[in-house]
């Protein structure tokens, strides 16, 4: 399908079922933390989706052309970005399969049913409060700060709308490892499985990807590290084969 570019957008190939995304450079574009996070997600053929902040869409769109869900929703509350989002659903003829929805995740528990969905992902602010932001009501800002939205705030919604035994994965800073092991135990999303994602191998760690079972037992696995460089520009083979490249 044919769809209109606004003003200062682009067309990103996602190389992953021939899909490509909308995008403006000029207010937010996807990182390497959504797409790391989709490569530790895991979901089935059966599994309903919710992506909580999902900016322009691009974590349903890379898991359903990684595991070819049953159906995504993708909840987003800057209608600047859902519409970049609906138009990259529709530039991928996905229309069926994935729903973007406008709202505020402190309210997703009245849109949406209680414990509805098998898989709730996000890729929340990482920083805390609006400290040296120049315009917190930019783009930027709400993405990365906790301007709109708290880590409580995601975990609230993650409880009420995940199914008991459903699955919840998120990526965000280690810096905040503690908070996040004891909110997620908190909120009765128990922490099941961690990897640390290294820039490179003699660097301290600057990514955290973490799943949660709602209701699950109280064990973790913690995976080998991930490791984004061999040298300066060159990646490692894990983070090719997570791309698809």
């Amino acid at each position: 399908m044919t769809v209109e570019l606004k003003a200062n957008e682009r067309l990103d190939d996602l190389q992953r079922n021939g899909y490509r995304i909308i995008q403006n450079p000029e207010k937010f574009c996807f990182g390497m933390d959504a797409v790391l996070l989709c490569g530790f997600a895991k979901g089935r053929e059966s599994d309903i989706l919710l992506d909580l902040g999902t900016g322009t869409g691009i974590i349903p769109l890379l898991m359903e052309g990684r595991y070819g869900l049953k159906h995504l929703t993708g909840l987003e509350i800057q209608e600047e970005s859902a519409d970049m989002a609906r138009r990259s659903v529709a530039l991928n003829d996905l229309q069926d399969k994935i729903d973007i929805v406008t709202g505020d995740i402190k309210e997703a528990g009245e849109k949406f049913k209680s414990a509805s969905f098998d898989i709730i992902t996000c890729n929340p602010p990482y920083m805390i409060g609006n400290h040296g932001i120049k315009n917190p009501e930019g783009p930027k800002a709400i993405a990365r700060h906790e301007v709109l939205c708290t880590l409580d705030d995601v975990l609230k919604a993650v409880a009420t709308l995940l199914k008991p035994g459903g699955h919840f994965f998120m990526v965000h800073r280690p810096f905040r490892m503690a908070e996040i092991m004891t909110k997620m135990s908190e909120y009765k999303i128990e922490p099941k499985r961690m990897q640390l994602v290294y820039p490179y191998v003699d660097k301290e760690p600057n990514m955290v990807l973490i799943e949660g079972v709602r209701g699950g037992k109280s064990r973790m696995t913690v995976e080998k590290p991930l490791i984004v460089y061999d040298a300066p520009g060159v990646y490692n083979r894990e983070i090719y084969d997570i791309y698809g490249y």
